[in-house]
């Protein structure tokens, strides 16, 4: 597990593990190694929410830490999944607007929205206060790794690329580890945040299967690109979701 733990942070942040050929190998074979890598990043970004500055300062070092821990590459995935949902034509011509480096009118609209959901999603964690915008934080993250999981498992790849060297080269039943490597995060839940820290743990994998439902019909199965949606999309909504949860129960 650790060998794959370092072939995930290699593969999904910007810190310097060392990733290698066996590391690369490991993580492709297990995708609990995702959620672990989740708990690294999320832990590293939620820590200006600790912080007692003023809370928009906070989340904007949230927003910081979280870009300079993970690097650009899945939100480039999400840009140029906006590009390819915009694109009207059979799933050929969405594929090769996915290896054009240019951003178009789709891409910029679907980043700049994940951005902003992310910050105002940022805003109601902190509104929470320290210890459970943390908790939150922490919670989404995992959930996106969680989405980023399933889809490695139960998707089918698409067109030779990044994507498919990692999706389908687990099964189904390796879900289980997922999840059991995820029940930490809502564990030890203070001011009776539980229901909110499951809610954004289940909308990170919910968000994930949406994204592979399009990919597989407009893409013709789960690429790089789908993954890097998913995470980044699955964050944002499991924010929201445990904001909502906190907010209303």
């Amino acid at each position: 597990m650790l060998t794959a733990v370092r072939g995930a942070l290699a593969f999904l942040t910007r810190l310097p593990v060392g990733g290698d050929g066996a590391a690369w190998d490991a993580f492709r074979a297990t995708p609990a190694a995702f959620v672990v890598a989740g708990y690294v990043v999320g832990g590293l970004a939620a820590l200006p929410l600790l912080v007692p500055i003023p809370v928009p300062t906070a989340v904007a070092g949230y927003l910081a830490t979280l870009y300079l821990v993970t690097g650009v590459t899945h939100a480039d995935g999400l840009a140029d999944c906006g590009d390819a949902a915009a694109v009207h034509g059979p799933a050929a011509d969405r594929r090769a607007v996915l290896k054009d480096s240019g951003t178009g009118v789709g891409g910029a609209l679907a980043l700049g929205l994940a951005l902003v959901g992310l910050a105002l999603g940022g805003l109601g964690v902190a509104g929470a206060g320290p210890r459970v915008a943390v908790r939150l934080a922490l919670a989404a993250e995992v959930s996106a790794k969680m989405g980023m999981a399933a889809l490695v498992a139960l998707g089918d790849p698409g067109h030779e690329g990044l994507g498919s060297a990692v999706v389908g080269e687990a099964t189904g039943a390796s879900l289980l580890p997922v999840v059991v490597a995820a029940v930490p995060a809502t564990l030890v839940a203070p001011h009776g945040s539980g229901p909110a820290l499951v809610a954004a743990l289940l909308a990170g994998p919910a968000v994930a299967l949406l994204v592979g439902r399009w990919a597989t019909m407009a893409l013709g199965g789960v690429t790089g690109d789908a993954l890097g949606a998913a995470n980044e999309l699955g964050r944002v909504v499991a924010l929201h979701a445990g904001v909502v949860v906190w907010t209303l129960w």
